[in-house]
């Protein structure tokens, strides 16, 4: 997003919710995206920032692909010796009419020309003069991975662009790879709030942090990378000092984001020459949320109360974060769905609220709406977007068609 952009996206008074997140998504790709090797175990799930090449070949070796006899030239064939998977057989010859029992897996001898599964071969005679023969029909070149029949030395296995999965790890590791480039910002967290308390129970005036424990799954849900979680108290100076390190992509603060005496953010990112581009949203919960540009950090501001945070963190955090590790925003749910239940819409603002999918696909509200709690979210499989002036729909899911009367969703972590 360049500054004509960014200047588009601000506002005298608080954004649409809508064109918040439309704001922080063009944000994210407007950056340069950030591209770190990340070991394979924190690779799933991320998006390829280079095309990945074999470093070595797949199979690696010649090896047997059926339990049995390894086998060169034309048969009865005499038994030579026998390997097993994980010996290495180097500098051993197979030479024509000889034979090596090979179990799955074990590399073959250099002359291997086939090999004589278990069940279609006969093994006749035993010690003595001529020893023990295999005999049997092969089929030429049968039953052994080649190496490199797969993938050979060098060539490209993953390109840019792809989603890391399960199956991306182990063809990465079983080609040598200890680590993957993939697009993967860092965020810093900072939970500020003197009347935090991060265990036990709360006491008079003191609060159990709730958001601590959600930041970091969000993080990961949106494509991130945690740097670090630090709780401060109301101290401005301790709060300018993290906001102003530098060391990652994203810095989401938790409170400390609304006009009250102990909320600093705003005139922090003033006084450091911040760019704003979200300055207050027009939803409920989490109005009082921003996302500013301070040098090359992005910073987010998060309202201190949970439930508040929470419709924050699916407003700006995750389009923008998602954004910027080349992923689809988490949280947007394509189309629309009818409701079951009333739903009272505010005059000026988009609600957010808390909705279970039923048996029909209806979006029933579960209740527990208030900023401060997470309980209608935690009973929930989403959040129904409320725009202002929506009519209530009780007695209404089904009555019309699903642009009158369904509602957009959005996916909760």
């Amino acid at each position: 997003m360049g500054e004509a952009d960014m200047r588009g996206c601000e506002h005298d008074g608080h954004l649409s919710w809508e064109h918040a997140r439309r704001c922080a998504r063009e944000l994210g790709e407007s950056l340069p995206a950030p591209v770190r090797e990340l070991p394979l175990d924190r690779s799933i799930g991320s998006v390829l920032a280079r095309d990945v090449r074999a470093l070595v070949g797949l199979p690696a070796f010649d090896a047997s692909a059926m339990d049995g006899y390894a086998v060169a030239g034309v048969g009865p064939w005499r038994l030579v010796g026998r390997r097993l998977a994980g010996n290495s057989g180097i500098g051993v010859v197979l030479r024509p009419g000889e034979a090596v029992e090979v179990a799955t897996g074990a590399r073959v001898p250099k002359g291997t020309e086939s090999v004589l599964p278990y069940e279609r071969a006969r093994v006749e005679g035993g010690p003595g003069s001529d020893g023990t023969r295999v005999r049997g029909e092969v089929e030429h070149g049968r039953h052994v991975r080649w190496s490199g029949e797969e993938t050979a030395p060098g060539e490209t296995f993953l390109v840019r662009g792809h989603r890391v999965g399960a199956a991306s790890l182990g063809i990465a590791a079983s080609l040598g790879h200890e680590t993957l480039p993939v697009f993967a910002p860092t965020v810093a967290i900072v939970v500020t709030g003197d009347e935090i308390t991060r265990s036990g129970l709360p006491g008079d005036g003191r609060v159990r942090d709730a958001i601590g424990p959600i930041l970091p799954e969000v993080v990961g849900w949106a494509g991130a990378q945690v740097d670090s979680v630090r709780y401060l108290g109301d101290d401005r100076a301790a709060l300018a000092e993290v906001m102003a390190e530098g060391d990652t992509d994203v810095v989401v603060v938790c409170g400390s984001s609304s006009k009250g005496p102990a909320d600093h953010v705003r005139s922090i990112l003033a006084e450091t020459g911040a760019e704003t581009v979200v300055d207050g949203v027009q939803c409920r919960p989490g109005h009082p949320q921003l996302l500013a540009r301070c040098g090359d950090t992005t910073i987010v501001g998060l309202p201190g109360n949970p439930g508040a945070a929470m419709v924050a963190a699916l407003t700006l955090f995750a389009p923008l974060v998602s954004a910027l590790a080349g992923r689809p925003d988490p949280a947007r749910v394509q189309g629309r769905v009818p409701v079951s239940g009333e739903i009272v819409s505010h005059s000026r603002d988009t609600r957010l609220v808390a909705v279970r999918l039923d048996e029909r696909g209806h979006a029933a509200p579960v209740g527990h709406d208030s900023p401060g709690s997470l309980r209608g979210a935690a009973l929930a499989d989403a959040y129904a977007v409320v725009p202002p002036g929506w009519p209530v729909a009780a007695g209404r899911a089904g009555a019309g068609s699903q642009d009158s009367d369904g509602v957009e969703l959005v996916r909760l972590p």
